[in-house]
């Protein structure tokens, strides 16, 4: 079976030539109420009362990445939600940390985003690719386990020439205590 074409394309034209160019699509932007369901939820499952702190993207991601290691630390499952928001957070700060379009980092099934500087990749399976679980790319993130000690045990896996993203690690640290805990 053939796949359909998108309107206004001609056998042998680009989608991009017809105006359907998906370079630039923008990131999708933190919705600041799920954030903040998720670290209520994250924190009830803690015994602690929900959030009082700022209601910003980045005040919400800091505080479910501490929320989630708190949860983590105690032994305990992560909320799902939280654990989205924590690992976008970090994701978030690593491609701060290194623009670009080189390397592609996945933390399914929770977010990917392309970071350092170099040949970027525009079609397919990218050359540089680091693919993780949330509770590893947590450790990593947080400076609780080694670059080197990951991909060794397999924890990570890293294809490519660019696809070693230890020079940007740590990316936080995480305070027990947490911001808005009071």
């Amino acid at each position: 079976m053939r796949k359909p074409r998108a309107a206004g394309t001609a056998r042998g034209h680009r989608p991009h030539e017809a105006g359907l160019a998906f370079d630039s699509v923008p990131p999708r932007r933190p919705d600041p109420e799920r954030l903040l369901a998720a670290l209520d939820a994250q924190r009830a499952a803690l015994a602690e009362p929900p959030w009082s702190g700022e209601l910003t993207p980045a005040a919400l991601g800091q505080a479910s990445l501490a929320a989630v290691s708190r949860a983590t630390g105690a032994g305990g499952e992560p909320v799902r939600e939280a654990m989205r928001a924590a690992v976008g957070y970090l994701l978030g700060l690593l491609a701060a940390r290194a623009p670009g379009r080189a390397v592609e980092v996945r933390v399914p099934p929770f977010a990917a985003i392309q970071c350092i500087e170099g040949p970027r990749h525009t079609r397919g399976t990218p050359p540089n690719v680091v693919e993780t679980d949330a509770m590893t790319f947590l450790a990593l993130a947080t400076g609780q386990l080694a670059w080197a000690a990951a991909v060794s045990a397999g924890q990570v896996r890293a294809s490519g020439p660019r696809a070693d993203i230890s020079a940007y690690l740590p990316l936080a640290a995480t305070d027990p205590a947490g911001p808005g805990s009071h």
